[in-house]
């Protein structure tokens, strides 16, 4: 098993200890345990945990629009913590971007579901990679159309003849006509 550094955030102050207690009781260094719920999203992009799990009290308004926020500013997963499990509750937490959940029970469990979220969230990055090379490509792709009065396929052909010409990747020519550091002329 891998050692995590977790970061732990809970609304409930006496559940804080509780929780420390249990994530490094499965082997992961806990960090900032003692920061504020509102303050996760900020303390994700300084201490790069590989995890957090924030425990928001009871199931409200107040925790969704928490959750929101923290998983729009995190830079890692975002596990929430509740004491029992509310599906509408849960369903609403997901809509606005947590991983998972995990309820009081068995540490074993808890470990399953980080090891799950974190296999997911590298799904999650890994497609935000590729729509990002797509992206990229596809400009690159417009440029050479514009610059050289050629259709997409020919665009694409002048890209990767390039690419591999100089035994560079794809999307790394493809960036490098976008950021206007290479003009490739028009050729046969």
């Amino acid at each position: 098993m891998v050692k995590l550094r977790v970061l732990v955030a809970n609304e409930r102050q006496d559940r804080l200890a509780d929780v420390a207690a249990v994530v490094a009781g499965l082997g992961h260094e806990v960090i900032a345990p003692q920061i504020e719920v509102s303050e996760v999203g900020l303390v994700t992009a300084r201490e790069q945990p590989d995890v957090a799990l924030v425990g928001l009290g009871e199931s409200s308004d107040h925790a969704l629009e928490l959750i929101e926020q923290i998983v729009h500013e995190a830079w890692c997963p975002v596990v929430a913590l509740l004491h029992s499990p509310d599906s509408e509750f849960v369903l609403e937490a997901a809509r606005r971007g947590v991983f998972a959940y995990i309820t009081d029970g068995e540490p074993q469990d808890w470990q399953n579901s980080i090891e799950i979220v974190l296999r997911r969230f590298a799904d999650y990055r890994d497609l935000e990679g590729a729509f990002k090379r797509r992206s990229i490509t596809e400009r690159a792709k417009g440029i050479l159309m514009e610059r050289h009065a050629v259709d997409e396929e020919r665009a694409f052909e002048m890209l990767r003849d390039h690419a591999r010409g100089t035994q560079n990747k794809l999307v790394d020519t493809a960036q490098s006509i976008v950021d206007g550091y290479l003009l490739l002329p028009k050729g046969p």
